[in-house]
């Protein structure tokens, strides 16, 4: 059976551990990025099946980052979270 590879992408380490622990415990294989810089570099590099993004980041919104991976032709899904 192929693992599906999710990308977690948070500035709070906690909420990324959370959020690992609930994908890995259904069976999901998991990236991290804590980071708009890693971030863009992880989703070019392990294209990932799907991307877990945070909207308020440091540096670079996870809408910035969006845009920038859709114009770079990155066609994986990704779904914005945000605590607002």
């Amino acid at each position: 059976m192929i693992r599906k590879r999710i990308l977690v992408v948070d500035d709070e380490e906690r909420m990324v551990r959370f959020i690992r622990l609930n994908l890995e415990h259904d069976g999901f294989e998991v990236e991290e990025a804590f980071d708009s810089h890693e971030a863009m570099n992880k989703i070019r590099e392990t294209l990932p099946d799907l991307v877990l993004l945070d909207v308020m980041l440091p540096n670079m919104s996870g809408f910035d980052i969006c845009k920038t991976a859709r114009k770079s032709g990155v066609q994986t899904p990704i779904v914005l979270l945000t605590a607002k």
